[in-house]
């Protein structure tokens, strides 16, 4: 379960590679956990850090000023590669809520909408917009609004995405699939008990 998507504003980290893999978010030897803590550490791991260990100074997610922001604008493609949860936790346990891209993978995209992490897609002009628009200012902050389906930008701009629906249903309550599914607990067992089953599940077993 994650909190209820609610609308935010924040500065923008911009990671503007394309095909960013799962392997790259996060590497595979830090799959054989099933928890969530301490995969912030992980987060980009080999592009993060030197081979002696030492942060990166070349990478953007080791810019002090990067700390607290909950946008990421990358390049095309992202999330490619193997199916993994672990690469929107890992995301998410950063702080990442939402990701701005012309294109996503369709597995992480469906695995970042179940973990609490919005995919934005933008048009080829978008992107090249927010690019320009960080470039002049790399602190500008976006306002990304579930509810509506808009970021807001400082320029007064506003960019309308899509959502599937009750994936966005799921976000904005902070839950997902099952603990909508037990929400509902009370309404199933009515009715079952006013539908009587209709195959009798013991034939051939008496």
């Amino acid at each position: 379960m994650t909190e209820p998507f609610q609308t935010f504003a924040s500065a923008v980290i911009p990671l503007l590679a394309e095909n960013v893999d799962t392997d790259q978010i996060i590497p595979a030897r830090y799959l054989k956990t099933t928890e969530k803590t301490g995969l912030a550490n992980v987060l980009f791991n080999d592009w993060r850090y030197l081979s002696d260990g030492n942060p990166n100074p070349e990478f953007v997610l080791n810019r002090p000023e990067m700390a607290g922001r909950r946008i990421l604008l990358s390049g095309a493609n992202f999330g490619s590669g193997s199916s993994r949860e672990h690469a929107p936790w890992a995301l998410t346990a950063w702080g990442i809520r939402a990701i701005l891209a012309p294109s996503f993978a369709d597995i992480f995209r469906s695995n970042a909408l179940k973990n609490g992490l919005l995919p934005i897609t933008v048009s080829d002009e978008e992107h090249a917009h927010l690019v320009a628009l960080l470039a002049a200012d790399p602190d500008r902050e976006l306002t990304v609004d579930l509810e509506h389906q808009v970021v807001h930008l400082p320029d007064d701009q506003d960019l309308p995405f899509q959502v599937d629906p009750f994936a966005r249903q799921m976000l904005l309550a902070g839950t997902d699939e099952l603990g909508w599914l037990l929400a509902r607990d009370g309404a199933i067992g009515d009715y079952e008990l006013g539908h009587p089953g209709r195959v009798d599940t013991l034939a051939g077993a008496r």
